[in-house]
């Protein structure tokens, strides 16, 4: 019916079966005309209108530039159009024209009046289109167009050659007008296609352009991926550099990002929070009907006979047993299950594009299958016409190139999905954890918080990367089984069985693997937790020799971690067997139950080698499925980790009231305070008002809730009740400075704008002047983490001047004046705090221990035990007699010496102040002098030659040159390796495997490949069977051994495998355990300055990120590539034999992998190493945030924050997205190379059919469509591995850190050295680090035994640097030290470290216990430790707590006070009883009451020893027998305190500093 309608419109024939049926086939004209001109013309009309919409929308048109290029493409659609119209004409004319052949009455059929007409409006919607395409927002070409041209190229390709066979067989022309008409359309279409294929970019875009080439691609270059070339062209003439980066386009970018995933997150919480409520108002109802329900049941027990309640009893503790297992599982109380439909609802699009993608592919992977069985029967049959040979090898081709585009746009924006998931989550948790309460922040450490954001966001990130196999396995497996009945019929269904019962194997051992896996992370975190610790307090483990004790605690961890590893490595392999058997296994049954079932079923060729590429696309969802749901496991994991984090409370924002009606600046009203929601409040019903402008101190002994207070005020406790007011903004200096890893102006600056006077004001007050004369950049001198190259007090006025740049209107200080010595405290109370400072209008609230400033407050706030015990004036509480009073009585002795301090600095007119410094920091233990002295050349010599430095009132200071010198930048920029591995690395890493491992690993995958082959080989002979044998019936013996064999090679496979797999993981777990162990090692034996000079989260990377891909990584991505590449090395064995003329082809595609790979490798590894260099920013970003929270909180900078972190995270994303580019780069170039591989193996396969059986062509077609893959996995995978052997790199990197001596060496002192506790110097000098000046110049002095010597001197004088010497963590220049008669630097270093005992000045402790704190080697009895717990004033304490000795010490002691912290540093002293003492005299944040306990204690215990004493308050060392006075480096004055202060010499100028006169120390 329709083709009669359809002849009648064309006026031909409109299918003959005759056109196909003969050597040249050709398609009928009417076809032609009707069909092949419809295809294009459809397409462009159905997606026309969306186009036309907007041109219609748009009515202002934004004027574009008109490009030349524009023009060119109108011009020919103009002209297009003009032939359209001509071509009508031409009809008409023939129709009715003048000269018309009147006597026929044949009319030109309707198709050639309707086809003109047609392609005239054609191409007017063509020209509408292209100026759509001009003025759309950042358009350079329009994909519909390039479509459109390209079909139509296409389609017309066969009436060009239908003319042109027609025009050579008459010899001539027999249309010419139409005929001439069609060419030059034929030329403008072609012309147009490769205009449509250059973009149109307009000048205002071409700076965007350059920043992204991506913004100015065009569809051809984005399916091809065209438009990164440059970049790899780049990064393979030479390494790439952060500078090299692209700029991200706006969807890309984190705060794009954040805030669409923050819009869907609120919405969702919120809802879950609401079913969270709901559920625990079930659960409150359900409790309370079971405990009526009890009482009731008991009440009734008294009738009841004993036997049944003992049962009942019985049966409680049971059900007790029961409910403790169910509460492990119902452990979720948070709000959970919103994260994941967060995630989809932000992406929703980018997942329903990509799904379409990976619909279309997975459809199309069916096809070749079957054109493959089409194949092998023309191939089969030897009578068929050769061109539909040809026809099936395009086909091959056009099949496999649209899979191959499809599969890559699906693979693009997974993986740009994945990436995006990340990047909002890790934004999300850095967000969270601006704002979070004290309760989570409780609950997880500062490594489980920068885990969530590395760990955690990396598995979400590579789950999404493959979540749409979730439907597409399923959906794969079900087509493959479809197909597979339609060849083999039911005895599919053995096949099938075979791989159902795989199902539950995997699932047991998935779950295994889940169970060892969480296992294994609890270990990750408890070794990076010690890690950590070891890290930041090493410095004094090298001090007490300790090192020995934490090594053994992490190889005991890290011995467990390798045994889970092991486990899990096992596990793998089982399930590796178990899925390399797989499709063996599946084929046997298969073609045994085929052949069995009745002698009439003969395995063909195509049936044989058509099944078995069906089975091998089973293959891939089939493994596909088991790691995904390991995977989705792993993260579900995560994500209740995230939820937890992310759905916490946050701190509540209502307990501080801002209302401007109070008249006071801040106001509490009865308000209780507590750390946590459950916690006993620590504040009890605390009342206060303070005016605003007033000056007020908060007193109170240690632990009395001073601190508590502030942080009430803060707003980060817990009002149980009451509420505070506060009127005004805050500025909060803590007790221990936060510093930023950011140079000294924006320490101070922090994020507000720079005023050069007001900020030399600050300065000046501060008393910042003359450390930025020490400081190698002044004010641009770059701080190290935690401010490493600082000195604590110095620290803590960077922090206070951060509070006066500030200009807030309320400040609270935290005790700032302890951290540093007296004079300069003064300095800051008059010129910064006090009545006089420039803060002297605002309103000041100072917690403080320093009983001197108490006169000159307004108002004082004694607080004992966590409420306000008494609120006055000074006067008035002298008076009133109450706790105040008492607390004075027990300093009135320091506050006599401080009175004449006062009274003796009043005299001059100008404050002389001494730049002073404490060498080591309060709070970070990181820290060492080394540091602080880094390159203080001569500026000290030069400002300390004439006394003292005099500060004039009006003086303003010179700022130093704005130029870093090398030495200067204190911490080196991490090392990038670049350029390729070096082999070594890859030896390396074999030899900690063991070469005889390696060697059986290759032989054993190598047999199991030729296992492999063998198999393929025997089925292509088997099928040959079905020829020889046609219609004879088929002998069983045959049959039988063809099964048989075929079955023993396939589980030969699996074996191999299997035991490839499990020698693998024993090299491996080898492997992990030397390369970690030989670290660690290393890096308990670096000398101390190179701790000073990297930040410790560097070294932590190493053994958290470099050690997880040693582990995990490496043994994966090695095993996969060595499978890879033997898979591609035998299937193209196999093309070859099957086919020897494809041996030609080899050549060049081998060449052109090579450069292909080469060119991808450089730019991917660089790429890699940079995404992991920028990536550490982001982090060390982040725990610094963490460690500053309440500071950032104080001064509402949290936007300021986020934002830095944005810029972080986008930094590297610039080298996160074009890898993921790259992959895609690679990928889309290499699945050609396969495509032509198939091409190529079929066409050989038509050009020699005559000679080849078909078994050979199916078994060598089927290898070829395998390879795509397996070439792109193996380039992949090489460079996964080169990308991952970088770690071995970076490991080994630090094994070969230079060390320290050794700890034990061959002359070992004798049993009870130093007897005596002498020590001497000879003409010792030192330097930090080789290439810088000498710190001590020279020293020479006898120190007898028991004698007590006070060390005093100037900033950078070198005191601390003495005992660094005598601990030898700075080695001699020259010169040397004696201790009792014995060169110190001739025996091993815990030889000497174990015989001498500091007392540091910032108390470190670890997590652990309290004993183990004191005695981490366990060389003492509990007798000892509470002997010294005694003396040390903290047995009471101790014994007060549940635990005992076995109390747990929080992460850096965080749960004990600076006091209680101090006390325990002096236990462990008391402990070790050794003849020498060093004490570096301990300013922060000690009251006066523990100072005292501290300094009595060390009179009494240390009686018999020799004591030397680094002072920075002169008064402690007024009692000792000598005191030695450095300048510069070298001695100036050592005698008697009283001698010298006759000598009227240097120390007497201190001690007049210090208001110490003569009759001061009679009166002591």
């Amino acid at each position: 019916m329709c083709a009669a309608a359809l002849e009648e419109y064309c006026g031909s024939v409109f299918w003959n079966a005759s056109f196909l049926d003969r050597e040249d086939p050709d398609l009928p004209v009417c076809v032609e005309q009707t069909v092949l001109v419809w295809i294009p013309l459809g397409f462009l009309w159905l997606c026309v209108p969306r186009h036309l919409v907007s041109l219609c929308r748009r009515t202002k048109a934004k004027t574009k530039h008109m490009s030349k290029l524009y023009f060119c493409k109108q011009l020919v659609a103009s002209l297009l159009f003009l032939t359209a119209i001509a071509s009508l004409g031409v009809t008409l004319g023939e129709d009715f024209g003048p000269d018309r052949d009147t006597s026929s009455t044949v009319k030109n059929a309707s198709v050639y009046y309707a086809n003109p007409v047609l392609y005239a409006v054609t191409w007017i919607l063509v020209l509408l289109c292209q100026e759509v395409v001009r003025r759309r927002e950042g358009a350079v070409d329009s994909a519909t167009l390039f479509t459109f041209w390209l079909l139509l190229v296409l389609c017309d390709i066969f009436p060009f050659q239908t003319l042109l066979r027609e025009a050579l067989k008459l010899g001539t022309i027999n249309d010419v007008p139409r005929f001439c008409l069609f060419y030059i359309t034929y030329g403008l279409e072609l012309i147009a296609l490769i205009l449509s294929v250059v973009a149109d970019i307009p000048p205002e875009d071409e700076e965007r352009v350059k920043k992204n080439p991506e913004a100015g691609a065009t569809f051809l270059s984005r399916i091809t991926f065209n438009w990164f070339h440059s970049m790899v062209v780049k990064g393979y003439k030479r390494p790439l550099v952060q500078e090299d980066m692209w700029e991200l386009s706006a969807k890309d970018s984190t705060s794009y990002l954040n805030e669409h995933f923050q819009h869907f997150m609120n919405l969702e919480l919120g809802e879950a929070r609401v079913r969270y409520q709901e559920k625990l108002k079930k659960k409150r109802v359900k409790n309370r009907d079971k405990v009526h329900g009890e009482s009731f049941q008991n009440g009734l027990g008294k009738g009841v006979s004993q036997d049944v309640l003992m049962m009942e009893e019985k049966g409680k503790q049971a059900d007790g047993k029961k409910k403790k297992k169910d509460k492990k599982k119902e452990e979720n109380n948070y709000p959970n299950a919103w994260l994941i439909t967060t995630i989809y609802k932000t992406f929703k699009w980018i997942l329903i594009e990509s799904a379409f993608f990976k619909l279309l592919q997975d459809l199309l992977a069916f096809a070749s299958p079957q054109l493959l069985k089409l194949m092998i029967s023309f191939t089969h049959d030897q009578t068929r016409h050769t061109w539909e040979g040809y026809v099936y090898a395009v086909l091959l081709l056009v099949v496999a190139i649209l899979q191959s585009l499809f599969l890559q746009q699906y693979f693009q924006r997974c993986f740009v999905l994945g990436m995006k998931v990340r990047t909002a989550i890790m934004a999300a948790v850095y967000k969270k954890a601006l704002v979070v309460s004290n309760d989570v922040r409780k609950e997880t450490t500062v490594g489980e918080t920068v885990n969530l954001m590395s760990a955690d966001a990396q598995r979400f990130n590579d789950v999404t990367n493959f979540i749409h196999l979730l439907w597409s396995c399923p959906l794969q497996i079900i087509l493959s089984i479809v197909f597979l009945w339609l060849e083999l019929g039911p005895s599919v269904l053995a096949g099938l069985a075979v791989m159902v019962l795989m199902v539950p194997i995997n699932g047991l051992l998935a779950t295994k693997a889940r169970k060892l896996q969480v296992e294994n992370m609890k270990y990750k975190d408890k070794r990076l937790k010690i890690m950590n610790e070891i890290l930041n307090g090493i410095k004094i483990l090298k001090l007490y020799a300790w090192e020995p004790s934490f090594q053994t605690q992490v190889e005991d961890i890290r011995g467990e971690e390798l045994k889970v590893m092991k486990k899990f490595a096992y596990l793998t392999s089982v399930s590796t067997f178990v899925f390399s058997c797989a499709p063996a296994l599946v084929s046997l049954a298969t073609f045994a139950v085929f052949v069995g079932v009745s002698p009439n079923n003969v395995l063909t060729a195509e049936k044989a080698f058509t099944s078995i590429s069906l089975f091998n696309i089973l293959r891939f969802p089939l493994a596909m499925l088991p790691m995904l749901i390991a995977a989705i496991v792993q993260t579900s994991v995560s994500r209740k980790r995230l939820e937890k984090f992310l759905g916490g409370d946050d701190l509540e924002s209502d307990i501080i009231h801002h209302d401007p009606s109070f008249d006071t600046a801040v106001s509490i009203s009865d308000g209780s305070f507590a750390w946590e929601r459950e916690a006993e409040p620590l504040l009890k019903n605390v009342s206060l008002d303070i005016k605003p402008g007033r000056l007020v101190a908060v007193v109170g002994a240690v632990g009395s809730g001073k601190s508590s207070l502030i942080s009430a005020l803060l707003g980060e406790m817990h009002a149980t009740k009451g509420f505070i007011n506060i009127k005004g903004s805050l500025a909060f200096v803590p007790q221990q400075a936060w510093i930023q890893n950011a140079t000294l102006k924006d320490n101070i600056l922090f994020g507000s704008p720079h005023e050069e006077r007001k900020f030399e004001e600050v300065i000046e007050v501060c008393a910042l002047g003359p450390d930025l004369e020490l400081l190698p950049g002044g004010i641009l001198t770059e701080i190290g983490e935690k401010g490493i190259n600082l000195s604590g007090g110095q620290k803590q006025r960077v922090s206070l001047a951060r509070a006066a740049y500030s200009e807030a209107d309320i400040y609270l200080f935290d005790d700032p004046l302890s951290a540093v010595d007296s004079h300069v405290g003064k300095h800051l109370f008059d010129k910064l705090i006090g009545h006089n400072g420039i803060l002297k209008n605002k309103t000041r609230i100072l917690v403080t221990h320093g009983v001197s400033f108490l006169p000159h407050v307004d108002e004082i706030v004694v607080l004992v035990d966590g409420k306000v015990s008494e609120v006055g004036s000074y006067k008035s509480l002298r008076a009133s007699k109450g706790a105040f009073s008492e607390f004075l009585d027990i300093y009135a002795k320091e506050q006599r010496n401080q009175n004449h301090s006062e009274s003796g600095s009043r005299d001059t007119a100008d404050i002389e102040l001494i730049p002073e410094r404490d060498d080591a920091q309060p709070d970070c233990p990181l820290e060492d002098t080394v540091s602080a002295t880094l390159k203080r050349e001569n500026s000290i010599r030069r400002s300390q030659r004439n006394g003292s430095v005099r500060l004039r009132k009006n003086s303003s200071f010179k700022k130093p040159e704005a130029e870093l010198n090398k030495g200067q930048k204190l911490i080196e920029k991490e090392t990038m390796e670049t350029g390729q591995v070096k082999f070594s690395v890859y030896m390396q890493y074999m030899r900690a495997m063991g070469w005889g491992y390696t060697i059986t690993v290759f032989v054993v995958y190598v047999i199991q490949n030729i296992a492999f082959i063998g198999q393929n080989l025997w089925l292509s002979d088997w099928t040959n069977d079905a020829v020889d044998y046609f219609n004879i019936t088929y002998p069983d013996w045959k049959r039988d051994t063809r099964v048989g064999v075929f079955g023993v090679l396939g589980i030969a496979q699996g074996l191999f495998v299997f035991l490839g797999t499990l020698l693998m993981a024993n090299a491996s777990v080898a492997a992990s355990r030397i390369l970690h162990s030989r670290l660690l090692n290393n890096m308990l034996r670096v000398p101390m300055f190179f701790y000073d000079t990297t930040p410790i989260g560097r070294v932590v990377n190493r053994f958290a990120k470099d050690i997880f891909t040693v582990d995990e990584a490496i043994p994966q991505s090695f095993r996969s590539w060595l499978m890879c590449l033997l898979g591609v090395l035998g299937t193209l064995l196999v093309i070859c034999l099957a086919t020897p003329f494809f041996t030609i082809v080899i050549i060049p595609l081998a060449v052109v992998y090579f450069f292909v790979q080469r060119f991808y490798v450089a730019t991917s590894r660089q790429l890699r190493r940079l995404d992991s260099v920028s990536r550490s920013p982001i982090y060390s970003h982040f725990s610094e945030t963490v460690s500053g929270l309440s500071v950032i909180r104080a001064y509402g900078h949290q936007d300021r924050f986020l934002q830095h972190n944005e810029t972080t995270i986008d930094e590297n994303l610039k080298s996160v997205y074009p890898w993921i580019v790259s992959n895609r780069w690679l990928a889309i170039r290499l699945e050609f190379l396969g495509n032509l591989v198939v091409f190529f193996s079929a066409l050989f396969a038509v050009i020699s059919r005559k000679s080849l059986d078909s078994g050979l062509v199916g078994l060598s077609i089927s290898y070829a469509l395998n390879v795509t893959q397996t070439l792109n996995w193996l380039v992949r995978m090489t460079s996964e591995l080169e990308t991952n052997i970088v770690a071995v790199e970076r490991v080994s990197e630090y094994t070969e850190l230079e060390n320290e001596a050794k700890w034990v060496s061959d002359t070992q002192p004798p049993e009870k050295w130093p007897k005596d506790g002498r020590v001497t110097f000879e003409d010792f000098k030192v330097r930090y680090r080789p290439g810088l000046d000498l710190v001590l110049h020279g020293i020479s002095c006898d120190i007898q035994s028991t004698e007590k010597i006070g060390i005093v001197g100037r900033t950078g004088a070198g005191k601390s640097s003495l005992t660094n010497c005598l601990f030898r963590t700075i080695e001699a220049a020259e010169g040397r030290i004696l201790i009792d008669d014995i060169d110190i630097s001739t025996i091993g270093l815990h030889d000497l470290r174990n015989r001498l005992t500091i007392i540091p000045q910032d108390p470190v402790l670890f997590s652990g216990t309290l004993r183990m704190n004191l005695d981490p080697f366990d060389r003492f009895s509990d007798d000892d430790i509470w002997r010294v717990l005694e003396l040390s004033h903290l047995k009471e304490y101790v014994t007060g707590l549940q635990e005992g000795l076995q109390h747990e010490v929080a992460e850096g002691g965080e749960n004990l006070s600076v006091g209680q912290r101090q006390l325990l540093c002096l236990a462990r002293a008391l402990l070790r009883k050794s003849r020498i003492l060093i004490l570096d005299e301990a300013t922060a944040a000690v009251d006066l009451e523990t100072d005292d306990l501290i300094q009595n204690t060390i009179r009494k215990e240390f009686s018999h020893c020799t004591v030397l004493t680094i002072a920075h308050r002169l008064h402690s060392i007024m009692d000792s027998s000598r005191v030695m006075v450095l300048d510069a480096g070298r001695i100036v004055e050592f005698d008697s305190p009283s001698n010298l202060l006759e000598k009227k010499g240097h120390f007497f100028a201190m001690a007049k500093d210090a208001g110490i006169t003569q009759d001061g120390i009679t009166s002591l």
